[in-house]
């Protein structure tokens, strides 16, 4: 049985981990990483989240992966190859280590763009961030044992506010800041 599905309260230790793996990840990776990125709910302050740091890591090209696979793997994450998303390489934590998620995107492609907006938006509007912490604790009782029902019922909310974030984003010029690591 997979694990279940918990959203806790925004745990104030979520930046200062991904930071430790960030400088990790760029002395293995160097200049292969263009970007090193902390994505997801845990890199959006007040927002509560399953506990897993998402990492994003921008290449210059997904193929060949020779560049990004073997120091990700000489530091223990485990490559996904039955990965569904073409635009991305998925990875995961060293076994028996605390549970970290690696997306490996191509530089400037839409995929990685998005991940990026959206985490900005929600940096940039606390009620959206609230809206979306109360979902996904009411769907994380709802479906607790399904993570495909859970990541399914999300979708609507997801796909509404990155369109409200593709307004705020024309409005105001966004684009991505500095690399986090």
């Amino acid at each position: 049985m997979p694990d279940p599905i918990i959203v806790i309260a925004y745990d104030p230790a979520w930046p200062a981990l991904f930071q430790a793996l960030g400088r990790t990840l760029r002395a293995a990776l160097g200049q292969a990483a263009v970007r090193i990125d902390h994505i997801g709910s845990t890199a959006v302050v007040g927002l509560a989240a399953k506990p897993v740091i998402d990492v994003q890591i921008s290449v210059a090209a997904l193929e060949p992966m020779a560049p990004y696979l073997a120091p990700l793997e000489q530091m223990g994450f485990v490559w996904h190859a039955a990965n569904d998303d073409r635009m991305r390489r998925y990875f995961r934590e060293p076994p028996g280590t605390r549970r970290t998620h690696l997306h490996v995107r191509r530089h400037g492609s839409w995929s990685e763009q998005l991940a990026l907006l959206f985490r900005d938006y929600l940096r940039a509007h606390p009620d959206e961030a609230a809206a979306y912490a109360a979902l996904k604790a009411q769907l994380a009782e709802r479906h607790r044992n399904d993570r495909e029902s859970y990541v399914a019922a999300k979708a609507q909310f997801v796909w509404a506010c990155l369109q409200r974030a593709d307004a705020w984003a024309q409005r105001t010029g966004w684009c991505p800041g500095p690399s986090d690591a």
